[in-house]
């Protein structure tokens, strides 16, 4: 279906609803196609869902201990070869 600007401008929520529901939205300017509506994919990603999982994850905003802490900056010993 294709609508005019001012009948999109009136009928904003209408078209999103039949984008959504599958239909193809043209917007025109005079007889002049130039926008298209479509939905945006919706996924299905949410936090927490494999809360224990991974087993123990360290917690990042805890203090370091200042021995890891030196190692991480390059100020402990030099590793084993």
């Amino acid at each position: 279906m294709q609508f005019s600007v001012h009948a999109a401008k009136t009928q904003l929520s209408k078209l999103i609803d039949a984008a959504l529901s599958g239909e193809e939205v043209v917007i025109a300017k005079g007889a002049r196609p130039v926008v298209r509506l479509v939905p945006i994919r919706q996924s299905g990603f949410a936090l927490g869902t494999h809360r224990g999982a991974l087993g123990d994850v360290p917690d990042f905003l805890e203090p370091v201990e200042d021995a890891d802490l030196d190692l991480w900056e390059g100020r402990g010993p030099a590793p084993a070869e």
